[in-house]
């Protein structure tokens, strides 16, 4: 965005506002936050702003629930200024608010997934929102991945550049990836295997170090030989698992797995939580997050590292009996004398939650597109942007 000339130009810029919403207001602003710096810019630079962005699942039809415009208005509470909304994305409904704007200025659009065209980057629709603007800027790191309309398709119609955002999680992940520093150690949890094996696949000849921790664990485990109670397993990859653990050992990569555990009958904040061995699982208990000689042993693998990513919790956080795990590594990480890269939703969250997203080198905005670019795959909304 910074090579081209913005001053006098009508820009279209796709963010992500794809916030949480609780009845009818916006109950995290983290998103919008995230795309003020080149909203701002294009401010400064005398450019006239229209902003475009899906919200939630609409099934290509309108929802007044998941609409913007509540997005638009605390969007212009923190830019500082009036935020105009347009009831539509295309159409006269957005031509006419564009043509009111002023250098300076900004609008917000109706969320582009109320057009089913949207998802399935019909060209016709892609040319509607091209035909708003001069320069198109995509700064939605977090849908990045899919080759949508407004995040692919509509760059065949404008010239394309990358906001700050995108341009800052593309460097950023991509040179972690191709040239890490040494030692380079990954973290990896959240439910499923099946999520990760390609990431873990890419990343397995660059690292030194793998801790497997959550859910994705247990499969692991179980693999392993060992029992692993009521837990969640994914059977139809144990063969995987063991393919894995085979290819980092003929690698040299030493890979962690939990230790101990926490377990419980049920997955609910008041069912009894005890601390066991993953040697002693019941047959009746399921594994909920890592035990406390697993955080150590984690701590101290980590210690002597110069990079790590970490991409997954460690148990189910969000309930506070099986969140120590998460936690805990959390304020490993965040003071280790290391690049420390947060990618995936989920933990960020953790990061957010623990208060330490400003103690890590990076904490990724995209869940999708930022396991994607650890995995080596091309991401849509970056290869259909102009080339430097």
């Amino acid at each position: 965005m910074r090579d081209i000339d913005v001053a006098g130009k009508r820009v279209l810029v796709r963010a992500d506002l794809n916030v949480p919403m609780d009845d009818g207001a916006v109950a995290d602003d983290t998103r919008i936050r995230q795309s003020l710096p080149t909203l701002q810019y294009l401010q400064e630079a005398g450019a006239t702003v229209l902003v475009c962005s899906h919200l939630g699942r609409p099934e290509g039809r309108p929802d007044p629930a998941l609409s913007l415009a509540p997005v638009a208005i605390r969007l212009g509470e923190l830019l500082g200024g009036e935020v105009r909304f347009a009831a539509d994305c295309i159409g006269a409904a957005a031509e006419e608010v564009g043509a009111m704007l002023a250098r300076g200025e900004v609008a917000v659009l109706e969320n582009v997934r109320f057009h089913a065209e949207e998802e399935a980057n019909d060209a016709t629709f892609a040319a509607a929102l091209g035909a708003l603007a001069d320069i198109f800027v995509n700064d939605a790191f977090g849908a990045a991945h899919r080759a949508h309309a407004s995040t692919a398709g509509v760059a065949a119609f404008l010239p394309a550049v990358a906001g700050l955002l995108m341009e800052n999680e593309v460097r950023y992940l991509s040179a972690l990836v191709a040239n890490p520093p040494r030692p380079f150690v990954a973290i990896v949890g959240g439910a499923k295997v099946s999520t990760k094996i390609a990431a873990i696949d890419h990343l397995l000849p660059k690292l030194d170090g793998l801790l497997v921790g959550g859910g994705m664990a247990n499969t692991f485990l179980k693999a392993s030989g060992l029992e692993v109670g009521t837990s969640l397993v994914e059977d139809d990859l144990l063969d995987t698992a063991r393919a894995i653990l085979a290819r980092a050992q003929g690698l040299r990569v030493a890979v962690h797995l939990p230790a101990d555990v926490i377990v419980a009958p049920a997955l609910a904040v008041d069912s009894p939580a005890t601390i066991l061995p993953v040697t002693a699982i019941p047959p009746d208990q399921m594994i909920l997050d890592i035990g406390p000689a697993t955080l150590a042993s984690f701590a101290a693998a980590l210690a002597g590292a110069a990079a790590v990513v970490w991409n997954g919790p460690m148990g189910v956080f969000e309930l506070e009996p099986f969140a120590a795990g998460s936690f805990g590594l959390a304020r490993c990480l965040a003071g280790l004398d290391a690049t420390t890269v947060v990618g995936g939703g989920e933990t960020a969250a953790v990061v957010a939650r623990a208060g330490l997203a400003g103690r890590f080198s990076h904490v990724s905005t995209g869940g999708g597109a930022s396991l994607e670019l650890l995995e080596g795959r091309e991401l849509p909304g970056v290869a259909a942007l102009l080339d430097a």
